[in-house]
């Protein structure tokens, strides 16, 4: 009886997850550019302001500069850990420049990395280390956090993780993507009061987003699943 259990809730863990990533394939596109423009946003940014910042700032910016090229070419190994030619890798310069702005945005490359080469806990481990309070890079990578707790099995955290990103992002870009994937682990966890309410949200709040026009459907099949 208990073997059974165990097979079950394996199954439950494996269609949850290859329902998620049937979802995030379709809108891959829109995730990894959200994602990857924040982190262009926020790497201009602060190269903008500490042009003439305090030397610390400056040096970091510099140590982080070798790695964002690495990561716009995928080379994540490399962007993570560093090179034979001097970059010391986004996981030196979060260390070495603990405090600094550019430090905060290294564990952020990090994170993503770690993630690109199946490394999930470790992963979770530096997207969980960022300062979400940055409203530009916040909500993105606390989703991607999410969807690492999916991968690795656990559910319920990565359901309410998305959601707290759909809540922070707030807009019809990202909160809608957010929101569904929450609500389509809810279901395979069998919370689809939960679920009605996550995708409720998409309707109400982001109506006008690509999402937002093909809810209902995502709605009326998580009321047929709780019949």
């Amino acid at each position: 009886m208990a073997e059974k259990k165990n097979q079950k809730e394996h199954l439950n863990v494996e269609d949850a997850l290859t329902q998620s990533e049937a979802f995030l394939m379709k809108y891959k596109n829109a995730i990894v550019g959200a994602v990857i423009a924040v982190i262009v946003i926020i790497a201009g940014f602060i190269m903008y302001k500490n042009l003439y910042a305090e030397p610390r700032e400056e040096k970091a910016q510099v140590a982080l500069f070798k790695g964002q090229q690495y990561f716009e070419q995928d080379a994540y190994e490399q962007a993570l850990n560093g090179d034979s030619i001097g970059y010391v890798g986004f996981l030196k310069v979060a260390e070495e420049y603990s405090g600094t702005k550019a430090a905060n945005l290294a564990k952020a490359y990090a994170g993503i990395c770690y993630a690109k080469l199946d490394k999930q806990q470790e992963a979770v481990k530096m997207l969980e280390g960022f300062d979400i309070s940055d409203q530009m890079a916040g909500p993105a990578l606390l989703a991607a956090a999410g969807n690492c707790y999916a991968k690795l099995g656990q559910m319920e955290k990565a359901a309410t993780t998305l959601v707290a990103a759909a809540d922070k992002a707030d807009n019809n870009s990202l909160s809608p993507i957010f929101l569904i994937q929450a609500g389509q682990i809810f279901e395979q966890e069998g919370k689809y009061d939960d679920a009605i309410k996550a995708y409720t949200k998409v309707k109400e709040k982001y109506a006008q987003s690509i999402q937002g026009m093909e809810i209902d459907k995502f709605i009326e099949q998580a009321k047929l699943m709780k019949k």
